[in-house]
């Protein structure tokens, strides 16, 4: 599906000629494709994703892990976190963690 960066969907609906056999010599009928599986997919993902025009605009809040954290510390405590920690904030953590160790160019 090409996509030109907004959300219009003009694929979704698609003309086709289809030759009708009840009426031979007759001009054939129009038959339009309505892609549900497509349709279906961006309903789920309204779901999943929410509607970004209604989500409050959320200020950046503090990190959970302390930038004095360390790899051991994470690996030698048994202890939960006192709250999750966002996938984005450990996955820099790990980036960073990564190219002082040399494992990530």
């Amino acid at each position: 599906m090409e996509t030109n960066g907004s959300n219009s969907h003009s694929h979704e609906n698609q003309t086709s000629e289809v030759p009708n056999d009840a009426s031979k010599g007759s001009s054939p009928e129009k038959v339009v494709f309505v892609n549900h599986a497509e349709i279906a997919w961006h309903e789920s993902r309204k779901q999943w994703i929410g509607v970004q025009s209604q989500k409050s605009k959320r200020l950046p809040r503090e990190p959970v892990m302390s930038w004095t954290t360390t790899y051991e510390d994470l690996l030698c405590s048994t202890e939960p976190f006192q709250q999750p920690i966002p996938l984005g904030e450990m996955v820099d953590f790990l980036v960073d963690i990564w190219h002082e160790e040399g494992l990530y160019d």
